[in-house]
């Protein structure tokens, strides 16, 4: 079993357009809502690979029963824990050319006892679970060593965990050794703070990241693939190039697949190759969609995997 967690979900509005552009008129072509968060999405890619998955997040109000009901053609379970206030909606805008603006609220704010709940949630959940998957932001009044917290109460139960995060909740949970954290460009320059531009950038900030706790570092770069660091060396992945019709969701799909692979037993540059298959399938689809295995296998099959 592969637990996510998504302390953040939401219901996603995905609308697609003829053309985004600046002080002109544009033309909806069509609006599509689903689940959405991280870790949901996650799961939702472990899942269509063949692999059991429980997806764990917090549900409050109207948007709340819509989450679930979206939810209940899943195909996996959904372990909720209702709070008091509303779920957030995002809203993301693609045109046909590929551009994309993805527009988040912050979420609702949980109190002390909904923050001690969803760790219990968490917790009871670690007994058979080989990797547990720590996704996206901290809605408001969660503290930011939370994710810090788990990191922690899974490895005393033998349990690998994936961060997947932003900000202080990543500054914090990087210090609590996670197995494995997958920051994107923009998360990466704001841990550094510094701007990666170079190859040479990207690898030693992949070095960087892992030296400052995590025992391995996916840095992921979009259509430049990513850096992998594990064990003191070096990997990039280099995807092919695609016609990229929608980029939202490919980091989860890539962590998703990163995850999957080491649970069927790759060794690290090998997931990483699996994970940049994923996220590069999930970039040629429209709206937030995510690959199949077979989609993903016939992009991982031309992912080149090279030690840096």
């Amino acid at each position: 079993m592969i637990v996510t967690l998504t302390a953040n979900p939401a219901i996603d509005r995905n609308v697609t357009a003829d053309r985004l552009v600046f002080e002109d008129r544009g033309y909806i072509l069509s609006t599509r809502e689903s689940a959405g968060g991280r870790g949901i999405n996650a799961s939702c890619v472990i899942h269509s690979f063949g692999a059991r998955t429980l997806a764990i997040a917090p549900s409050g109000g109207e948007s709340g029963k819509r989450l679930q009901d979206f939810m209940g053609c899943c195909g996996f379970p959904l372990h909720t824990i209702p709070i008091r206030n509303e779920i957030r909606t995002n809203l993301t805008i693609t045109d046909k050319q590929g551009l994309t603006v993805k527009l988040n609220q912050f979420g609702p704010e949980l109190d002390a006892e909904e923050v001690a709940r969803l760790e219990e949630a968490v917790a009871s959940n670690l007994d058979g679970a080989s990797w547990l998957m720590l996704c996206g932001s901290l809605p408001p009044g969660v503290p930011p060593e939370f994710y810090a917290k788990l990191i922690a109460l899974a490895r005393e139960r033998g349990v690998k965990t994936l961060l997947d995060t932003d900000g202080e909740a990543l500054i914090e949970g990087i210090e609590a050794r996670p197995a494995a954290v997958t920051p994107n460009q923009q998360e990466a320059e704001r841990l550094l703070n510094r701007v990666l531009l170079t190859r040479s950038h990207f690898l030693d900030a992949a070095a960087r990241i892992r030296e400052q706790g995590a025992e391995s570092v996916v840095l992921s770069l979009g259509s430049r693939g990513a850096v992998g660091a594990s064990d003191g060396r070096l990997y990039e992945a280099l995807p092919p190039r695609i016609d990229a019709v929608c980029p939202i969701g490919a980091g989860d799909a890539l962590a998703a697949a990163f995850v999957w692979a080491m649970r069927q037993g790759s060794d690290f540059p090998d997931a990483v190759r699996w994970g940049v298959a994923a996220g590069t399938a999930s970039a040629r689809l429209p709206g937030v969609q995510f690959p199949s295995l077979e989609e993903t296998r016939a992009i991982y099959r031309r992912v080149e995997i090279r030690s840096a």
